[in-house]
């Protein structure tokens, strides 16, 4: 599920999503177009409720557009069945929130192999995968432990490992460095900067920081669920 045929990665155009909360109609994101291509790192910018957490979700398959086009990787996700957005979101994209989303009874190491697992790999080539990860992301001494047990920081680095472990095409971050203390908030840009330039992944995140504006080759800015010219945080 890759492109090869010198489009865009990412096309949106006319892009809606429209909540209904019983008989009120909520607006996340409003007739938006944009384009991404393959090897760049985007931020989305805008103030809470500006539309950023939506369009992530639609990105990564885990909603779908009430109207518009939104072609990823040449998967179209406005069209897809749910058997497709599965597919998509094991083999496309990675996701990495800002809650985690670790499983608590699991150890660093079966967090990180878990989705891969799911996806019927087999388990001695996914704990070597998991391994190099987790030993690239400073955490060998950690492997073991829980949750519970880590720092914010190596949480979020034990979030990346995960993400990471199917060889997605794209990285989609929701406020990554938003549980972080500056530092690991550094340390967690930079980390999805080296991807981005070394490992030819597409990195796409929301957040409220400037901390990624020096590596972002582009940004899109959010307000009430349309873009803008001009960035408001």
């Amino acid at each position: 599920m890759t492109t090869n045929n010198g489009d865009p990665l990412v096309i949106a155009e006319g892009l809606t999503r429209i909540y209904s909360m019983g008989a009120t109609q909520v607006t996340g994101i409003k007739d938006i177009a944009f384009k991404i291509n393959d090897g760049e790192l985007v931020v989305l910018k805008g103030n809470s409720g500006s539309g950023k957490s939506t369009l992530l979700a639609l990105l990564a398959g885990l909603d779908q557009p009430s109207r518009g086009r939104l072609m990823v990787a040449d998967q179209d996700l406005q069209k897809a069945s749910q058997a497709d957005l599965i597919l998509y979101r094991r083999e496309v994209v990675g996701v990495i929130f800002q809650s985690f989303n670790l499983l608590p009874t699991l150890s660093v190491l079966e967090n990180v192999c878990l989705p891969a697992l799911l996806a019927g790999r087999k388990f001695s080539e996914v704990r070597a995968k998991a391994m190099d990860l987790i030993e690239w992301l400073n955490l060998k001494p950690r492997y073991n432990h829980r949750p519970a047990q880590l720092s914010g920081g190596e949480m979020q680095r034990t979030a990346i490992a995960r993400s990471l472990i199917n060889d997605p095409k794209i990285i989609l971050a929701d406020e990554p460095t938003g549980n972080l203390d500056s530092r690991n908030g550094q340390i967690v840009i930079e980390l999805l900067s080296e991807l981005n330039r070394n490992a030819s992944r597409t990195v796409i995140f929301a957040t409220h920081s400037t901390l990624a504006d020096p590596y972002a080759t582009s940004q899109i800015c959010l307000k009430d669920g349309t873009i803008t010219e001009t960035c408001e945080v």
